[in-house]
């Protein structure tokens, strides 16, 4: 179990340079089980740790993986360029530690978001070599017919594909409303699938990542850590719809 400096732990966790978390003990700003500690080289046991600064409580952990749920009219990027950045939906501390979003989803779509600062871990997911499935609640233009769901399912020739790109899976759900589950992450692929398929995407909402789902109390703008089960679902089929 690893056993750290406090500034060097405040440090890891995205508080600022080592410098700036010195400081921010010796102010008397960070606490353990309720007793302020103002000594930055006080020798702590990281593992387990609950710590608070200015009051908030806050978990030491070694890598960081959350989940958020992302709401419209922000974009996927520290430069954003027309709308503001998803990353102020997140405390400075997260940002501070170097967290980056699995993929990118437009800026008028929302649903789950996951991010980390662990770059093996993005890997794994992101890739398109892995084949993580990822379900979105689509609302379309108009009614959604079986002849579209059929070409959805067989695959659909996109412009500049050089093979038609076929869905996981297809459900309707709803008169205009389908689950469609898709296995790579091309440049607005949903939206260009079901466009290809003779319809058009009005609403987006990623419910699901491999088989983890968006929780349902999680409220959009709202981000919470991943705990160990929801990484085993992650790596797990798909989410039931």
């Amino acid at each position: 179990m690893p056993r750290l400096q406090l500034e060097r732990l405040l440090h890891s966790q995205g508080f600022g340079s080592r410098k700036e978390c010195r400081v921010l003990i010796r102010r008397g700003r960070v606490a353990i089980a309720g007793e302020t500690v103002d000594d930055p080289f006080r020798e702590i046991e990281a593992d387990g740790l609950v710590f608070a600064v200015d009051g908030e409580d806050w978990i030491w952990q070694a890598k960081a993986y959350l989940m958020l749920n992302k709401p419209a009219g922000y974009e996927c990027s520290h430069q954003p360029k027309h709308h503001a950045s998803v990353y102020a939906l997140l405390p400075p501390p997260l940002n501070g530690r170097g967290v980056q979003s699995l993929g990118r989803l437009d800026e008028d779509t929302t649903g789950l978001l996951l991010f980390s600062d662990d770059g093996q871990f993005i890997h794994a997911i992101s890739s398109g070599k892995r084949k993580v499935p990822k379900i979105y609640r689509v609302t379309a233009k108009h009614a959604v017919d079986d002849g579209q769901i059929a070409a959805l399912l067989a695959g659909v020739q996109l412009a500049d594909e050089p093979a038609p790109l076929a869905a996981a899976g297809c459900e309707r759900v709803g008169e205009r409303e389908i689950l469609l589950t898709v296995n790579e992450g091309r440049y607005h692929q949903v939206k260009r699938m079901v466009a290809a398929a003779g319809n058009r995407v009005e609403a987006l909402c990623r419910v699901a990542v491999g088989g983890l789902a968006l929780p349902a109390d999680l409220a959009p703008g709202k981000w919470r850590w991943l705990d160990a089960d929801d990484l085993d679902r992650l790596r797990s089929p798909a989410a039931a719809s």
